[in-house]
């Protein structure tokens, strides 16, 4: 397989007449200009104003946590979270390895040793087995014997300064159990909401269940802010923490004086009046998201090949990208799936390739039955914009059917 193929001799701008069909694209409300031209006629074209306050608000109101900070970006608000976790060189952080290298990047800034854990079959997300192993394993100092890194192998026995949970694609993870695990242990768990807000287990708000939740507000979330992110907790005191280090971490003096270092993480007025207006819809995005997936849910009930994630009992996913397992028996990968969508100017992907297979992670300690990689090896996800029509995904389901029924005489676009 060459290196890399996906879309390098691909045009982007496909010859089509009903228009390039993209994974997940922004999705404006109307009123998004009301609210910047509120920033432009008051001139707070910066980091502070009316709208970062709405915004922060807007989002406490929705998920019921007082205390939120707007950042610039999701992976940002990862960061900020580990620093009041007291995440340092030589500690180390379990993180989930089904994910993207958002959730993972941030450990590294700090110097710390990610620890790779894979999923469980219900919701893709971390599963708590494995996640007990990777606790008892770090604390009894025997991580060298899944790395051979001499960072791993000089860590002495000690408690995971933090646990990174992920609720993919929207789906929540099996909380109760992985917090019942954080309790016992003591160590704080960090959820990565930036693809579920709007999800929730039992009416609890993803992002809510741990000691620091975060949000991504980037381009192709089911809400933008064109670039964003939120910090959210119900410790007072760590979100003034951090958004005195979002702001350079500026000392209390009329004069700019700085005893830690800080960091340029702050939104601007202008993309939380985005943000604002897009709050307003977000429950009416939340149920397109889920319309789309019992769409495709209904026109592909016949494809015994193709398997859908199902909602555990009280788990309501926002379903952010609606995702696919096709039988590996069909004699092709999602990859060729995808190129061949993309020939007809229909945008999908893979699912994520996990961490402890990408070339920057393999060599981290990493504990599970590669259920992650076997999905991803299996797994597509379908366009999920929340303004697609029913007709229009009818239509892609029908290019899907074509080609997972293609003969196999007739291959695919070779990788």
């Amino acid at each position: 397989m060459k290196a890399n193929p996906f879309f390098k001799n691909l045009p982007m701008d496909q010859p089509n007449r009903r228009g390039r069909i993209f994974l997940s694209p922004p999705h404006m409300s109307g009123n998004e200009l009301i609210y910047i031209g509120n920033a432009f006629e008051k001139n707070y074209i910066a980091p502070i104003g009316e709208n970062v306050d709405l915004f922060e608000s807007s989002i406490a109101n929705f998920v019921g946590i007082p205390n939120v900070l707007a950042t610039n970006t999701g992976t940002a608000a990862i960061h900020l979270a580990l620093i009041l976790a007291g995440v340092g060189p030589g500690d180390v952080v379990i993180c989930q390895s089904f994910t993207f290298a958002a959730s993972a990047n941030p450990i590294k800034y700090l110097g710390a040793t990610p620890v790779f854990v894979d999923s469980e079959e219900e919701t893709w997300n971390m599963d708590p087995d494995s996640l007990r192993e990777a606790i008892e394993t770090t604390l009894a100092g025997e991580l060298g014997n899944h790395s051979e890194l001499d960072e791993v192998k000089k860590l002495k026995p000690q408690l995971p300064k933090a646990i990174i949970v992920v609720h993919l694609y929207g789906m929540p993870a099996k909380m109760d159990e992985l917090c019942q695990l954080g309790k016992k242990y003591g160590i704080p768990i960090i959820e990565d909401s930036a693809e579920a807000i709007g999800s929730s287990i039992n009416g609890k708000q993803c992002g809510t269940f741990g000691e620091y939740g975060i949000y991504s507000f980037n381009g192709n979330k089911i809400i933008t802010t064109s670039g964003g992110g939120a910090l959210v907790s119900n410790n007072k005191k760590a979100i003034e923490q951090a958004r005195n280090l979002s702001a350079q971490a500026r000392d209390s003096y009329i004069y700019y004086q700085h005893s830690k270092v800080g960091y340029n993480y702050k939104m601007s007025n202008i993309s939380a009046g985005i943000g604002v207006a897009q709050m307003e819809v977000l429950d009416s995005r939340v149920e397109s998201r889920r319309e789309n997936f019992s769409a495709y849910k209904e026109f592909l009930k016949d494809e015994s090949c193709i398997q859908f994630l199902e909602e555990p009992v009280a788990y309501k996913s926002n379903r952010w990208l609606t995702t696919i397992l096709i039988d590996k028996d069909r004699g092709f990968t999602p990859e060729q799936i995808a190129l061949e969508l993309e020939s007809e100017a229909i945008e999908t992907r893979p699912l994520w390739k996990p961490m402890h297979l990408q070339p920057l992670y393999c060599h981290y300690p990493y504990f599970g039955t590669n259920l992650s990689a076997a999905l991803f090896t299996a797994g597509l996800c379908l366009p999920s914009g929340s303004a697609l029509t029913r007709e229009t995904i009818f239509m892609i389901c029908e290019k899907l059917k074509e080609l997972i029924h293609r003969p196999k005489s007739s291959s695919l676009i070779k990788m």
